[in-house]
């Protein structure tokens, strides 16, 4: 079965309070993006790389790959006005029957065995989403104020987000809708069933300054 992964990094990085976007940020030597895209490559050397980017920094990326002598292949796409049309323009070059991977491009730190999992169970069941459990004590607010929530009724919701190839490039023809707030979500509306696996904690997206320092201390454990 082949498998693809679709890396979507179209962020501006404004949280991040920083002229150059997150996904370009140093991370060990290397910009974050070219640390994710090689975390898919030493899943599977097959799999088919597809980086979705704003048009604007198309240009940007092609003079890192040359200062880093990044040569992972990988098919480069315009982004879309949002999210779900980045996506939906890269699933476009999804060509043949096989599973597909979504995968934020600022998710470096995802393991090789929640990638592996996660293509195992959608290979088995259609899709599949890797979720944690939070840790902290959560209330949810309400217009009088605020009540506890069951965290164990709680998950934090991660990527890759994986699926059979056909189903999502389908569910990806519907028209946007305010509530897709992921790759899951746009499936779910279409009236198939969401299946939630193990994530790993380490996988965090990078969009804060703060998330750069924690970067720091999990590289050595990880990179």
């Amino acid at each position: 079965m082949k498998l693809y992964a679709v890396i979507v990094a179209g962020g501006y990085g404004k949280r991040m309070g920083s002229e150059i976007p997150k996904q370009y940020l140093e991370l060990a030597g290397k910009p974050v993006l070219m640390r994710t895209l090689e975390r898919f490559k030493a899943f599977d050397e097959s799999i088919e790389l597809i980086t979705v980017l704003p048009e604007n920094q198309l240009r940007f990326w092609a003079e890192l790959q040359k200062k880093y002598s990044f040569d992972i292949p990988h098919t480069i796409v315009k982004g879309g006005k949002a999210r779900f049309y980045s996506v939906r323009n890269g699933l476009n070059f999804v060509d043949a029957p096989g599973l597909v991977a979504i995968h934020d491009g600022v998710r470096p730190f995802v393991s090789i065995d929640t990638i592996k999992r996660c293509f195992q169970m959608a290979e088995k069941l259609g899709n599949a989403v890797p979720v944690i459990s939070p840790t902290e004590s959560m209330r949810i607010l309400t217009e009088t104020g605020s009540e506890p929530v069951n965290r164990l009724n709680v998950k934090i919701v991660q990527t890759p987000q994986v699926f059979n190839a056909e189903i999502i490039k389908k569910a990806y023809r519907q028209d946007y809708l305010p509530g897709f707030t992921d790759d899951a979500t746009v499936l779910e509306n279409t009236g198939v069933r969401i299946n939630l696996i193990e994530g790993n904690r380490e996988n965090i997206k990078i969009t804060t300054p703060e998330d750069l320092v924690i970067s720091s201390a999990l590289l050595p454990g990880i990179l």
